[in-house]
């Protein structure tokens, strides 16, 4: 299991470092779409190194004790970059929604400065949530001894450990669930619907190849994360299973982290010679 998570976490890292460095060494590479790309591939190389090297760590010493300060602090920044995740599809969704259903005003509604401004403002709301709910964990009281039934401190399964009431923990959690995923879920669904139709109007089947290639790599990205992300919840409130729930949490947390570079490597001929040039330059 050590040699598993090890190779799956270092295929994470390299793969996504890989396109960093490609996206930022390429001019060629210096549009918003690979902007996004860039920030995505950052954001999951820390998902998954909030909660991956502890378990490394957990098992090659055969311990699984996790200190409570330790436990909000994963808890906070597993939560913030899963919300910088989501908020990333989403607006890389409305990036390829300009690009293919209002072509001629692309490069002027996807300026320098939108950009840096939605990538700043996912930043922002995400830490704004992660904060809010990791202090609504700190004033529930827990009792002695505690063993979490995940590989993790998850929020859902800390707030079932709590010894005082959880209402109010409940509420939030559910509603910042529904408005956070529900509203990202439903702009990246009338995105796609949008391009279909533009696609649909396009009369050359070359265009039409052309228009969907440019969002085939990101829509399967988006089909991996939330599949996994909701095969979690849906398995863990069915079975209320904590080994089922676990098995589903590693499908999302490191294996959609590390398909990402291979999904946006394989059929993308732009990010396919930018590392051909980076490999090459790294020979010389």
């Amino acid at each position: 299991m050590f040699g598993l998570f090890l190779s799956m976490y270092l295929i994470t890292v390299f793969g996504n470092l890989l396109i960093i460095l490609a996206v930022n060494l390429d001019p060629h590479l210096h549009t918003p779409m690979y902007f996004f790309l860039s920030h995505l591939s950052f954001v999951d190389i820390c998902f998954t190194s909030t909660t991956i090297p502890k378990m490394l760590k957990n098992i090659q010493t055969e311990n699984k004790v996790i200190t409570y300060e330790g436990c909000i602090i994963q808890m906070y920044f597993f939560m913030l970059f899963a919300g910088l995740d989501v908020f990333l599809l989403t607006v890389m969704a409305y990036d390829r929604f300009v690009a293919i259903c209002h072509p001629l005003h692309y490069t002027v509604v996807m300026n320098t400065r939108l950009c840096g401004l939605l990538v700043l403002v996912s930043w922002m709301m995400s830490a704004l949530n992660s904060l809010t709910q990791s202090l609504m964990v700190l004033w529930l009281f827990f009792c002695t001894d505690l063993e979490i039934p995940h590989f993790f401190c998850e929020l859902n399964q800390m707030v079932r450990l709590a010894c005082s009431n959880t209402f109010l923990n409940d509420i939030f959690m559910y509603f910042a669930a529904a408005v956070l995923d529900g509203v990202s879920l439903t702009g990246i669904l009338y995105s796609y619907s949008k391009i279909a139709s533009a696609i649909r109007g396009i009369s050359s089947s070359q265009g039409k190849y052309k228009a969907f290639s440019t969002c085939a790599s990101h829509l399967s990205v988006v089909s991996l994360f939330y599949c996994t992300g909701l095969g979690v919840y849906l398995s863990s409130a069915a079975t209320h299973s904590s080994h089922s729930s676990a098995v589903a949490s590693v499908m999302y947390t490191v294996v959609t982290p590390m398909l990402n570079p291979f999904i946006y490597s394989l059929r993308n001929k732009d990010i396919n010679r930018a590392l051909k040039r980076i490999t090459g330059m790294t020979v010389i």
